[in-house]
């Protein structure tokens, strides 16, 4: 039996993220760990792994328990190792001779062809790289498990075996996984927990049934503060006028009465709280508009890798104004290849086959934000890309999530949910007509995601879309294709392929 006990636990940065968070987690408890970029999230695992403090409380583990933490990132010391050679590092050093088949173990556990656990991390996709750093805490045998982040970078088919293995192989030991994907929440958690500053709610329900009982919480929390400021002025109103009486009777009684009235008005006005609404940063787009029916017309292209291999075939294709388009398909299938290949095409470069019409203006981002610098500042890329000047590049930052102090830091500092927002904000400014998007919400929280699809919803802009993010997909896509048989193809909706991963995984 193990459990983890949050006492009074609080974290304060610029401003408080959580407070006076009471919480026992025990044996069978699956816990997502719910809150905007830059809330508390990873301080908080941290500390649950004794890798970090918090500012306020206590957090207090059975004797013994032995703690499991994957980070989101691979140690860059851990790099230049091979695949088996990064989990074997994780067990003690005077355990890695005896104990080394523990590593084949748990990488059969992960379905890890032979010839993959030799390659360098360096090689591997960030995809493996990511089940490495699962396997790496896994082959300890922990009595606890702390997953940040654990989704990113993962494609369908992993994200499918993360799922299977988390509900089959892991046990009855006390999980918490921070994510911002819902489905996925909702496939491997029976508990959530929501950060907030001021009263974190916690819900022995998985992720949407708990955002049912949020709202509802937070509703009743509303209704019970309208009800509270009402009394509130009611016991104003009845102290001001027994004091005007009390004056001009000469009444002490009532002088002390009306007092008495004020102190309880004081009381409930300190308690009554405004319902929490994430302040994460907003995200905003835009469609400028375009007369043209057709934005790109394709016809028999072969999308090559980098190495010139051929990865799919494009008999036709045309994508019309106001098309959702979803491309699904396989890890390696040439999603992004695809993605590619169609921005190139629309920057103005000579691609056989593809006709893009001269009234698109193209809004591209990729899985890694490859195109922000990262020794430039946020505030010095968005006034020198795109002449916005000082003080609207603050406001505009100010507005995306990026208080003051962290404008005028580089880039490359930045959290990965920052640097996913300043992506968004720096794809809007182009005032684009076409959005090219491969997995845009990697990194991006839950209310950044639903924002980005209302976005793109309400001005009706032109889109094609590569997301592992089912619940994301299945909001957005109006039109859906599959990279199937090294060919691709149109289908009816997103659910045929997603069951058919399932399956093969299952």
């Amino acid at each position: 039996m193990g459990s983890i006990s949050l006492r009074n636990a609080g974290l304060v940065a610029s401003e408080t993220l959580f407070s006076n968070l009471n919480v026992v987690l025990g044996d069978g408890d699956r816990v997502g760990l719910v809150a905007g970029n830059g809330r508390g999230k990873t301080t908080l695992l941290r500390a649950m792994a004794g890798q970090g403090e918090l500012t306020a409380g206590d957090i207090v583990r059975s004797r013994g328990l032995q703690m499991g933490y994957v980070e989101q990132d691979m140690p860059k010391q851990s790099m230049g190792l091979t695949l088996h050679e990064a989990v074997l590092e994780a067990l003690p050093a005077v355990d890695r001779e005896t104990d080394c088949w523990r590593v084949d173990v748990v990488l059969d556990e992960f379905q890890t062809p032979e010839a993959m656990r030799h390659r360098k991390l360096t090689e591997l996709s960030g995809g493996w790289q990511r089940i490495a750093l699962i396997a790496r805490c896994w082959v300890t045998q922990p009595d606890a498990l702390l997953l940040d982040e654990p989704t990113n970078h993962l494609d369908l088919g992993k994200l499918v075996q993360l799922e299977n293995w988390i509900n089959r192989a892991i046990g009855n030991i006390p999980v918490v996984i921070a994510s911002h994907d819902r489905e996925f929440l909702d496939v491997t958690t029976n508990r959530t927990l929501f950060l907030r500053p001021d009263q974190s709610h916690y819900f022995a329900l998985p992720y949407s049934k708990a955002r049912i009982a949020l709202a509802e919480a937070d509703e009743a929390a509303e209704a019970q503060r309208e009800r509270d400021l009402k009394e509130v002025s009611r016991l104003r109103k009845q102290a001001a006028k027994l004091t005007n009486i009390g004056i001009n009777s000469g009444s002490d009684l009532l002088v002390v009465k009306s007092k008495y009235l004020r102190e309880r008005a004081e009381k409930i006005e300190t308690r009554v709280l405004s319902v929490h609404k994430e302040r994460s940063g907003e995200i905003k787009l835009g469609n400028s508009g375009a007369q043209a029916k057709v934005m790109a017309a394709i016809e028999d292209v072969e999308v090559r890798a980098p190495s010139g291999d051929k990865l799919f075939r494009i008999d036709k294709l045309h994508i019309f104004q106001g098309d959702r388009l979803v491309i699904l398909g396989r890890n390696g299938a040439g999603k992004s290849q695809f993605m590619g290949l169609l921005h190139r095409a629309m920057r103005g470069e000579e691609t056989a086959g593809i006709r893009i019409s001269p009234q698109v203006v193209p809004g591209y981002v990729d899985q890694a934000m490859s195109f922000l610098p990262d020794k430039r500042s946020p505030l010095d890329y968005i006034t020198g890309a795109f002449n916005e000047g000082d003080q609207r590049s603050k406001s505009l930052l100010a507005a995306a999530g990026f208080p003051l102090e962290k404008q005028d830091r580089p880039i490359g500092q930045l959290s990965f949910g920052q640097r996913a927002r300043l992506g968004l904000l720096a794809m809007r400014l182009l005032q684009p007509n076409f959005y090219l998007l491969d997995e845009p919400t990697n990194h991006v929280d839950i209310a950044g995601q639903e924002r980005l699809e209302e976005e793109i919803l309400a001005h009706g802009a032109t889109c094609v879309l590569v997301s592992h993010d089912r619940s994301f997909v299945r909001g957005l896509g109006s039109r859906f294709l599959v990279i199937e048989g090294k060919r691709l193809k149109e289908m009816d909706g997103p659910e045929g392929f997603f069951a058919e991963m399932a399956a093969e995984l299952g």
